[in-house]
């Protein structure tokens, strides 16, 4: 079974990838499941500044679903650029919270989406269309490396961790998830016309339509999905979405 998480399209897409090299079926965990029988379970999310979405951490721990003792657990996450020491992060709430054997680790790079600080942004058309062209064949890779995998190898670890990993995920992730999580900055422009697509993409449902105007809850997980699919871009956290681009997975 693959159990994923997806804003704008990224994960989704490679866990609908796995799923069909694997003949397996994927879940959206934001949905509702099933106690789990399968000796093996697939997660695939994206990494926020990191680390693991809260959505994805507080899955594992209100433990949802029952996992059988002896369950092998991989990691498949999507990232803009390298994914730090959430890997570890990962393995450790799966070990914590006695879900499984915490298996392989894997990343794929994707195009970036995080667009609610400054200075960063989505990528331009041409880093973007390189990601999307070079995305396939890695996941085939992981995919071939899951399937293939025997009981009594070592797990493999092939994650980008970039530079400064240990810093980014037990120093920047921490300061990110207490102080840049808050839904508060999010409004609707004079550009809204009130067709609720923001509402209806949201994920965790968040998000109701008052007086043909978006109010955001206090129930976000940051995915962005209602700023990357609103047609008229009239999706706004402050002042840091201006001139920002948008993006969903083609």
């Amino acid at each position: 079974m693959i159990l994923y998480f997806s804003g704008t399209g990224n994960s989704r897409w490679v866990a609908m990838q796995l799923a069909s090299l694997l003949e397996d079926k994927a879940h959206d965990i934001t949905e509702t499941l099933k106690d789990v029988t399968d000796s093996k379970i697939i997660w695939v999310f994206p990494i926020y500044s990191w680390g693991l979405p809260p959505v994805v951490k507080q899955f594992i721990r209100n433990q949802r679903l029952k996992f059988h003792p002896e369950t092998v657990h991989h990691m498949v996450c999507t990232c803009g650029d390298d994914i730090g020491l959430a890997h570890e992060q990962w393995r450790k709430e799966i070990r914590k919270n006695h879900l499984g054997v915490a298996g392989d680790a894997f990343s794929v790079i994707m195009p970036n989406t995080y667009t609610l600080m400054k200075g960063f942004d989505v990528d331009t058309p041409e880093i973007k269309n390189q990601k999307l062209l070079a995305a396939p064949d890695r996941v085939k890779y992981v995919a071939r490396q899951i399937s293939s995998h025997q009981s009594h190898q070592e797990f493999i670890i092939d994650v980008t961790k970039g530079s400064w990993a240990w810093v980014k995920t037990h120093v920047i992730y921490p300061y990110f998830m207490r102080f840049c999580m808050s839904p508060k900055p999010f409004h609707a422009t004079h550009d809204c016309v009130a067709c609720g697509r923001c509402a209806k993409e949201c994920p965790l449902q968040n998000i109701v339509m008052i007086d043909r105007q978006p109010k955001w809850g206090g129930n976000c997980t940051m995915c962005l999905r209602c700023y990357h699919t609103c047609p008229q871009h009239a999706v706004a956290y402050g002042k840091a979405t201006r001139c920002k681009g948008q993006y969903l997975h083609p």
